[in-house]
């Protein structure tokens, strides 16, 4: 008895002991009433003090596992946990349609995956060890001292009130008119996506996007029943020639567009293109979700304003922001700028179903902006991303034969290999000799893009960046050599 308990270190004794007691209670190990070894015995048992095992049996006790009988010891009480009839069930069968669409489109299920010690070109997370670690614990530290009490407590669903404060003023030096608006803090860009989409009642169930476009927002789209129509891209934003045809062709109920180092071209759309899609959405009274994705990571160039901006007075665009690739992904914090109508019912859709998002977070992430560390970040981040950014597009063009290589900004490239190539099985040969990256097939709402591919640069060495591309270059050229 008991044999089984192994001491882990780094956790205090008494926890480890009377977990282990409640789960070998509760596993019915112990019979009802069955009387437990004394104090002293147990101690012997397992080798640990017989003090840890005193407070250890008055815990139990006093949480209902166990009781004391004076004089005679401590006995197993009854927890409620009896014999029944049990039965099991075949749930794969019993999963919805959202349930399977939701495994189908599932990446982390379905694609292969970076493992230990692999070149991986598939993430576009930031590279951690950027993180502005002593400025973030700073941070929790100085808004923990100030209202920890309120933080630990439930918050709001609309958010924080200082961030959502700050993103205001964020968004004003944007560009964008925030007269008649308001911010909902969400849990990153894909809980804000799949809320508009469960709120907004449209003509027909159908979206105007790019193509390729946000894989995310395709899985999303779909999963709410949207059908997609994409729209080819040039090296400066959408074919406004298709986008028209479009337009005239069929009806949309919505619009969702990323127009700043698109995921996952990189592509940034011209002010004049820019003009041009609001006109015709605008004409059409089409509503366009906006994707603020990786704008402030512009490595040259003059700013270019987001949509919302252009839209001015206008309340037909809802900008969704985030600060995932440019901060902390793990704090998962994101926003809805929209009209101030449509804002408030979405924070009673938020309300409904998460409450709000972490107000702990929410405070941190003001706190380290209001410390005035955010800019000085962004522009070590800045610089760092740069100079990988000219690195990958060095190592691509001159290591691996394709088409076109895009992405003006951003954590990623995207590369067109030659028509008859496919990036998917190019990408087989290349695990194997310990590289993945993104087959861009699934960026793709028709289908198309067997021979492109994302390649993101943020977490690997410029060693690792230069051997992996090498690596998928050799491949491609094998399969050219192939084909002549």
């Amino acid at each position: 008895m008991f044999t089984d308990f192994k001491i882990v270190e780094g956790r205090p004794l008494t926890v480890q002991v009377k977990e282990y007691l409640k789960q070998w209670i509760t596993k019915g190990k112990g019979r009802v009433d069955q009387k437990l070894p004394s104090t002293r015995e147990l101690s012997t048992m397992l080798g640990i003090s017989r003090n840890t095992l005193v407070t250890v049996y008055s815990e139990l006790e006093e949480e209902g596992f166990i009781y004391t009988v004076h004089s005679k010891g401590s006995f197993v009480s009854r927890v409620g946990i009896a014999s029944v009839p049990s039965w099991s069930l075949d749930w794969q069968q019993r999963l919805n349609d959202t349930a399977q669409k939701a495994i189908d489109y599932d990446l982390m299920k379905r694609d292969l995956r970076g493992e230990k010690g692999m070149i991986n070109f598939a993430s576009i997370a930031p590279d951690e060890k950027l993180f502005d670690l002593a400025n973030v614990k700073r941070a929790f530290l100085d808004r923990m001292a100030l209202e920890g009490e309120i933080l630990l407590n439930y918050g709001y669903a609309k958010g924080y009130k200082p961030l959502i404060q700050y993103l205001t003023g964020y968004m004003e030096t944007k560009g964008v008119d925030m007269e008649g608006k308001d911010i909902l803090i969400t849990n990153g860009f894909t809980e804000a996506y799949d809320i508009i989409l469960s709120s907004l009642q449209v003509p027909c169930k159908h979206i105007l996007t790019e193509n390729p476009t946000h894989h995310t927002a395709i899985k999303i789209s779909r999963l709410h029943g949207y059908d997609l129509t994409g729209i080819p891209m040039e090296q400066d934003g959408v074919r406004l020639d298709l986008l028209e045809r479009a337009l005239n062709e069929r009806e949309f109920g919505l619009a969702y567009l990323t127009p700043s180092y698109h995921n996952p071209t990189g592509i940034v759309m011209s002010a004049e293109k820019r003009v041009e899609v609001l006109r015709l959405l605008a004409e059409r009274r089409i509503p366009l979700i906006e994707d603020g994705f990786n704008e402030e990571l512009r490595y040259s160039g003059s700013h270019m304003a987001p949509l919302a901006a252009f839209g001015g007075e206008g309340n037909g665009i809802i900008y969704l922001g985030s600060f995932s690739k440019i901060l902390f992904p793990g704090i998962r914090i994101g926003w809805i700028a929209a009209d101030r109508e449509l804002i408030d019912a979405l924070v009673s859709v938020k309300r409904s179903r998460n409450i709000h998002t972490s107000t702990l977070d929410q405070a941190v992430l003001f706190q380290y902006f209001h410390n005035g560390n955010f800019e000085k970040y962004l522009k070590r981040a800045k610089s760092e991303y740069k100079r990988k950014h000219e690195l990958a597009v060095r190592y691509c063009t001159e290591f691996i034969p394709c088409k076109r290589v895009t992405g003006s900004g951003g954590l990623h490239l995207f590369i067109e290999l030659p028509e008859a190539l496919n990036a998917r099985e190019i990408l087989a040969d290349c695990y194997k000799q310990g590289v993945v990256y993104t087959a861009g097939d699934l960026f793709y709402t028709d289908g198309g893009g067997a021979n492109t591919l994302r390649l993101g640069f943020s977490r690997v060495s410029d060693d690792e960046l230069r051997r992996g591309t090498e690596i998928i270059g050799r491949e491609v050229t094998k399969r050219m050599e192939a084909l002549r």
